[in-house]
């Protein structure tokens, strides 16, 4: 038999500490059918105006997309980047507070590093281990929390004597780890890419690169290469593309993959990355970039235009 439902005024009905969580959800869930009863048609308004605001929210971005596509990037990093904040300091999460301070902390130096004039030697290869490094991490705490839901959906967690909904928030609070900061590192990491090349002089965004390429030298970090193509490197091999320019193979890795860029830095050839990385374990790496693709939308823009139909229901009073 289900508790009453409390009455407005009446504290007796209104105390509801001494009540375990599952029956203080179910009174709640009770409290909330009889505020809103009788309120069909002000509701399928709401949905109306949900469903119109997505759509012409949709147009809006792609079309800034399209026509503006810098100050488009730019809004949405910085969406990206505060707007998980807000919640955080709103709710008290400290655990996500703390790594996005630490994030936000290492990736400023790294950001200023790539941007001082004259570049230093080591700093391409540094800001590249840091995204690639970052990259990693985000990718393996976005499949280990896909395997902690699954096998909760099998049920392994019962041999392990832990709860389905411990076990459920640690893969779901992982994936979300995982994928935010893979989102905001492949962002920032764009952004660096772009200025290194450019101050190195091998890669322009128009027109032709004001430096000539020099043999034997990699035009994403700008020092020689002493490792030939066909040596095997102790630390590092070197990769030759179609277009014949060769590369420390972890400044083309970094290019491609932690920078999303998928043509040569010098000549701006096309790369097909599924042939130069023809390792299995890494073609998921380019998925696993789309799929952070589409979850920038949902992070930067979905609670933006949830608030804005927030407001259109409170101005037309809708509840």
């Amino acid at each position: 038999m289900a508790d009453p439902v409390a009455v407005d005024g009446d504290p007796k009905l209104e105390d509801l500490s001494h009540l375990s969580d599952e029956e203080r959800w179910r009174i709640e869930h009770q409290r909330l059918h009889e505020k809103h009863r009788g309120h069909e048609a002000m509701h399928a308004e709401m949905v109306l105006i949900l469903i119109a605001v997505l759509l012409v929210a949709q147009i809006l971005l792609v079309q800034w997309k399209q026509r503006h596509a810098r100050s488009y990037n730019v809004v949405t990093l910085f969406g990206l980047w505060t707007i998980p904040l807000y919640f955080t300091l709103k709710l008290l999460w400290w655990r996500f507070f703390s790594t996005w301070v630490i994030f936000s902390a290492v990736t400023g130096f790294i950001i200023y590093k790539a941007t001082r004039r004259p570049l230093s030697g080591n700093t391409p290869r540094l800001v590249y281990k840091w995204f690639y490094l970052l990259y990693k991490v985000s990718y393996g705490l976005g499949l280990l929390g896909y395997f902690a839901v699954m096998f909760t959906f099998l049920g392994v967690n019962l041999i392990f004597m832990i709860k389905p909904e411990t076990a459920m928030d640690f893969g779901v609070v992982t994936i979300f780890y995982g994928l935010y900061y893979g989102v905001l590192g492949r962002d920032f990491a764009e952004i660096c890419a772009d200025k290194i090349a450019a101050t190195i002089g091998y890669y322009s965004t128009t027109g032709m690169p004001t430096r000539h390429l020099e043999p034997n030298v990699c035009a994403v970090c700008g020092q020689k290469i002493i490792i030939h193509e066909e040596e095997d490197g102790i630390i590092e091999k070197t990769y030759r593309l179609g277009c014949d320019h060769l590369f420390h193979e972890f400044c083309i890795r970094g290019w491609c993959i932690v920078g999303k860029k998928q043509t040569c830095p010098y000549c701006k050839e096309k790369v097909d990355l599924k042939r130069m990385f023809c390792n299995p374990w890494e073609r998921p790496h380019v998925l696993y970039g789309q799929l952070l693709d589409w979850l920038r939308y949902l992070v930067a823009w979905q609670p933006v235009i949830i608030g804005i139909v927030q407001g259109i229901n409170f101005v037309l009073g809708l509840e």
